[in-house]
């Protein structure tokens, strides 16, 4: 049964107190056992001091700073900054759907229009930098190719001699037998020759013009089926092309990357296509496959690009934080030679790769987009040597961007942006968001939960925390000025409670105690109040172990003219845990 303290009548008129009640134990916490009790008090008037004088480049952010400093004459300088951060979030941006079903008539034509120029495209092999094999050409000739007639040998002429007179009848019978007897056995001899002769000429003219019967009765039209199978058979397979390790054409995950080119061109099926055929050629000679296994040994950069948590619809959060290139160190190991450079940018392609392919979902309504946060602190910008990564990934990554957030803003990029937006289309600048450094962690809180914000950015989220993890959840309370907010936990038995809580900015004043629930218990202070400056640790913890029913009451005490926002979250150990 949730419990509600209530203060009484003085010391309403000293300070204002709000207090949360939380239930019973319970393993889990949820919304429904806590009750929060707010009594207001009217805030102090709020103090605005101006910032430091800036001059500005350009005779468009000169007219910026002009109305900049009318605002600060007014007063109202936090209020010119927000009009600027706004200009790109006119526009509330509600991503796209990936299903078929959702498209609209004229975009599942487009798409319908782009898988068969896709299919034509891979039947041709024009996804592939190297040329095609001669099989098409040489089926082309098979094909009309007739079969050749059969060859005829003639059998050589006989020499021509001179044909002796016929001998006179008195000579004939003036031959000796002797004479007859060898001019018989010369004749025997010759008609013998001969006849091999004529064998030998029929036995070639049989070989060489003799053919299957079946090919003797082929008609023109069985010919040319016959060389179509044929060419059929030599003809190589249509390619098969991945992009991020899913194949074209193959099942609806195909139709979430074809879509993605599509509206990166308006849903224009041949201009999705040249896109599409581009980014297929340029993998290819870029060596992607090779390159997610390569150990490029850069692991400095992982505080300059990281990936962490999930913002509150689920898409993977990339950090970019450019302020770190500014370090000398870190500066020469990315971009000292072009050696280096080049090792930068496959080191960035190869991060991206990994991240699409580990933590986005192509099916059909699965997650296919990341939220990109730009840290701007302490930087000029993204330095010279990323403009051509940024090109490489417009170009071969569409539509793979969910949010844009830019945090820790200077004023020159809103004067910049405030000049550029003009030409981006409405589309393009409802998708960023634009956060001063006043306000960086109030707006990543929009878009990303508490625990999922890594701790320097406003959050509760860090690396191998032994009690709390990612999926432990906080709770957000908005402090008034000059209030007092408790919070309580109540406890049934023995056990350890774990809890961490920060105030953005802190200012405040942070006190904890245990009261039993027994009449004749005693108060035990935990943590005795103390004041909290912006110069501390952004998280507190605290623990205590508890030997009895009661309730622990967490106390925090805004004493600044400001609103603050209070983060926090328990857990419950047993008391086997707390041994």
């Amino acid at each position: 049964m949730a419990e509600v303290s209530q203060s009484n009548a003085a010391a309403a008129a000293a300070a204002a107190t709000e207090e949360v009640v939380v239930g019973k134990v319970a393993p889990t916490p949820t919304p429904t056992d806590e009750v929060v009790k707010q009594l207001d008090v009217a805030p102090a008037p709020e103090v605005v001091k101006g910032p430091k004088k800036v001059a500005l480049l350009s005779a468009l952010a000169a007219e910026a700073a002009a109305e900049a400093e009318e605002k600060r004459a007014c007063g109202a300088e936090k209020e010119a900054a927000e009009k600027a951060a706004s200009i790109f979030q006119a526009v509330s941006f509600k991503e796209e759907s990936s299903l078929v079903a959702d498209l609209e008539d004229h975009e599942k034509k487009a798409l319908d229009e782009l898988k068969q120029l896709v299919r034509a495209a891979l039947a041709s092999r024009e996804f592939s930098s190297s040329p095609p094999p001669p099989a098409a050409s040489l089926a082309k000739e098979a094909k009309f190719e007739e079969p050749p007639a059969p060859t005829l040998v003639e059998a050589p002429p006989k020499p021509a001699t001179e044909t002796p007179a016929p001998p006179s009848r008195q000579a004939e019978v003036d031959e000796s037998p002797e004479q007859q007897s060898a001019a018989d056995k010369n004749a025997v001899t010759a008609n013998e020759d001969g006849a091999k002769t004529l064998k030998a000429i029929e036995e070639t003219v049989v070989s060489v013009a003799a053919t299957p019967p079946h090919e003797e009765a082929m008609t023109p039209v069985a010919a040319e089926e016959e060389a179509e199978k044929t060419a059929a058979a030599a003809a190589p397979a249509a390619e098969e092309v991945l992009i991020w390790g899913i194949p074209l054409l193959v099942d609806e995950r195909s139709d979430t990357v074809l879509i993605k080119f599509l509206r990166a061109r308006d849903f224009k099926a041949k201009e999705a296509m040249a896109m599409l055929k581009n980014a297929v050629l340029w993998r290819e000679e870029f060596g992607i496959g090779a390159l997610l296994s390569e150990d490029l040994g850069l692991p400095e950069l992982e505080k300059v690009v990281f990936m962490h948590g999930v913002d509150r619809a689920g898409h993977p959060v990339c950090y970019n934080v450019y302020g770190e290139l500014q370090s000398k160190e870190l500066y020469a190991l990315a971009f000292a030679d072009e050696k280096k450079k080049k090792r930068f940018l496959r080191w960035r392609i190869q991060f991206l790769e990994k991240g699409i392919r580990n933590l986005l979902d192509f099916t059909p309504g699965g997650i296919s987009t990341m939220v990109q946060v730009a840290d701007l602190k302490n930087s000029t910008g993204p330095a010279k040597e990323l403009r051509h990564a940024f090109a490489l990934l417009q170009d071969n990554y569409p539509e793979f961007v969910a949010k844009q957030i830019l945090i820790n803003v200077p004023w020159w990029y809103l004067a910049f942006n405030r000049m550029m937006s003009p030409f981006f289309t409405q589309r393009t600048r409802s998708k960023f968001v634009f956060a001063r450094p006043s306000n960086t962690a109030e707006t990543l809180s929009k878009y990303i939960a508490p625990e999922q914000v890594p701790v320097r950015y406003g959050g509760l989220s860090k690396e191998n925390d032994p009690d709390f993890t990612s999926s432990d959840a906080v709770t957000e309370i908005a402090v008034k000025p000059s209030t007092r907010q408790a919070i309580v936990i109540q406890v049934t038995e023995k056990c350890l409670l774990v809890w961490e809580l920060r105030v953005l900015g802190w200012e405040v004043t942070y006190g904890a105690e245990f009261v039993p629930r027994s009449e004749d218990g005693y108060t035990v202070i935990v943590q005795k109040e103390r004041k909290l400056v912006a110069a501390d640790e952004p998280v507190l913890k605290g623990s205590f172990k508890i030997g009895e029913a009661g309730k622990i009451v967490l106390t925090v005490h805004n004493t600044a003219s400001k609103r603050k926002k209070l983060l926090y979250r328990y857990k419950i150990k047993s008391s086997a845990e707390s041994t």
